[in-house]
């Protein structure tokens, strides 16, 4: 009998490239929605048409309940949230219920459906029950106390939505460490692909480079060209979301690529890979910094390499080289990139 996942943020682009990866494994695969007639689950359809859906919603424990109940899954990956950056400060408390309450729902909603009545102090992972996968993020480390961070760095978040992560990851130890359920987080640094957001940065600049390349711009605002992040392609890393739930023991990994670049390598190689000098087109643009700005996290993914084997497959290079040829090919067909057609 095939394995059962259910998926929270099925139709964003962790929750795509993950349910891909479960398809080509053999799983059942179920995505929460928070109605069936919502525009992006049917594109999501398109895509992924083995994927079935149930109906749920991250600020409803009820719905949570109804849906483990419906589904009974094997595993459940929470990779629901509010998750740019900049929106959280606009929709903070928002943020807080949907990235930080969201957790403690779903943890609770399979909590309930497992039997579990009471603390315990078995450790995580007996036969049978639930697996669970909490998306973490490296932005909980904000202001950094170490260079590169990993699994034991501080956190110290400078967003609301770093906030809201800290305390989802929290909660998921605490349900490991005291009702012995399999409860991992993986905290991602920043991770992306042709179906990346069109307000999150990378995107921002493979979609500027796009139309500039096409001749429908002739310029591209940006904020803070000095921030420095470890970007990989997100389809490395929902393969390692699958071995966190697949090992033997409960742990949480950071996950990485264990190198640096800044915003403006990023640009260089975005306009490079259009045969472009993007110092005649870029222009900076103060208003367009975060107030509270994260100025370099790097990942040690040791931990991930030793115990799971797991390692990224794609460079910096050839992802933003994926994302400015898929954008330009968008474009040049009459595409929408806020409507998600970047997705094949």
């Amino acid at each position: 009998m095939a394995r059962r996942a259910l998926i929270t943020g099925i139709t964003g682009q962790d929750g795509s490239y993950l349910a891909e990866h479960l398809l080509g494994e053999g799983y059942e695969v179920w995505g929460l929605a928070r109605g069936q007639a919502n525009p992006r689950v049917s594109r999501m359809r398109k895509l992924l048409a083995d994927v079935r859906v149930v109906r749920g919603d991250l600020l409803d424990q009820g719905s949570l309940i109804s849906a483990v109940e419906r589904v009974q899954p094997d595993e459940v990956y929470n990779l629901g949230a509010i998750s740019f950056v900049p929106m959280s400060w606009e929709q903070a408390e928002l943020t807080a219920e949907v990235t930080g309450m969201g957790v403690l729902r779903m943890l609770e909603a399979i909590r309930v459906c497992s039997g579990v009545s009471r603390p315990s102090s078995r450790g995580g992972g007996a036969s049978g029950q639930i697996r669970f996968y909490q998306a973490s993020s490296s932005e909980m480390f904000g202001q950094v106390s170490e260079t590169p961070q990993t699994e034991s760095t501080s956190f110290h978040p400078r967003s609301p939505y770093g906030v809201a992560k800290a305390y989802g990851h929290f909660l998921t130890q605490n349900y490991r460490e005291s009702y012995g359920m399999f409860a991992v987080s993986g905290i991602l640094f920043n991770h992306e692909s042709p179906r990346r957001g069109a307000e999150f940065v990378t995107r921002k600049v493979s979609l500027g480079v796009a139309r500039v390349k096409l001749g429908m711009a002739d310029e591209l605002r940006l904020g803070n060209l000095e921030a420095r992040r470890d970007w990989g392609f997100a389809g490395d890393y929902v393969r390692a979301m699958h071995l966190m739930l697949r090992a033997d023991r409960p742990e949480d990994y950071v996950i990485g690529t264990g190198r640096m670049k800044s915003v403006r390598e990023l640009v260089e190689a975005a306009f490079a890979a259009a045969g472009l000098d993007w110092e005649r087109y870029v222009v900076t643009d103060q208003a367009l910094h975060r107030p509270a700005e994260v100025d370099l996290l790097c990942a040690d993914p040791k931990k991930a390499r030793v115990q799971l084997g797991w390692e990224p497959t794609v460079s910096f290079d050839e992802l933003v080289a994926m994302m400015v040829e898929s954008d330009i090919r968008l474009l040049s067909d009459g595409g929408d990139p806020d409507q998600d057609s970047s997705w094949p």
